[in-house]
């Protein structure tokens, strides 16, 4: 299973985004200092869910997982 991060600094928009670890070629991904470490899920959905718990406005990187970004 894949690990996931997410970014401690907000987007613009008020997000932090939630990144793929391993995920190479992502346009954004979030300096190691910035980053809180989500652990291992099956698919991005699950590493949202654990931001949100962790009190993060949680949306998915649009590069490295699209299919939790929304906004």
């Amino acid at each position: 299973m894949p690990n996931f991060y997410v970014n401690k600094n907000k987007q613009a928009n008020g997000d932090n985004e939630v990144h793929r670890s391993d995920e190479v070629g992502c346009q954004n991904p979030a300096s190691s200092a910035n980053r809180v470490d989500l652990g291992s899920h099956s698919d991005c959905h699950g590493a949202v869910q654990n931001a949100k718990s962790s009190g993060y406005n949680a949306n998915g990187c649009y590069y490295c997982c699209n299919a939790c970004h929304t906004t």
